[in-house]
């Protein structure tokens, strides 16, 4: 018999290993205990989580000649580039969609004025829903 001491994720084992000769084997007697007791590290209570925000999706009117950029894939909306109101140029950034821990950005198909944000900032969107309407 030989005795060994091995090392997993910081916990020290006594493992006693029979060794093979002449083709037989005998039995392996594999200590389960740990060879030095480990040290039981204090966990810090979880403070309890806010219930998540519900949130409704608002009814939009869409004038004509304008045009809704919606969301390419589903994901998180990190934070959206511009206010009501602004200017925008083509292929500008108007907002920020994470999607499979990816930033993905959302840009402008055309130049025009933002004349509604229908997300907000953390929501949660599907493909195909209207993000942003430029006039």
């Amino acid at each position: 018999m030989r005795k060994f001491i091995i090392n997993v994720n910081g916990n020290q084992y006594e493992v006693e290993v029979e060794e093979v000769t002449d083709g037989t084997t005998t039995t392996q007697n594999l200590a389960s205990q740990p060879a030095s007791t480990p040290k039981p590290t204090a966990k810090k209570a979880a403070a309890p989580q806010p219930a998540p925000k519900v949130e409704e999706k608002k009814e939009v009117v869409i004038k004509e000649g304008s045009e809704t950029v919606e969301a390419p894939m589903p994901g998180t909306i990190l934070s959206i580039n511009v206010n009501e109101g602004d200017t925008v140029e083509e292929g500008q950034v108007l907002a920020i969609l994470e999607a499979m821990k990816m930033e993905n950005e959302v840009v402008a198909p055309r130049d025009g004025k933002v004349s509604s944000i229908v997300v907000t900032k953390g929501a949660s969107v599907n493909t195909g829903d209207k993000l942003i309407i430029l006039e």
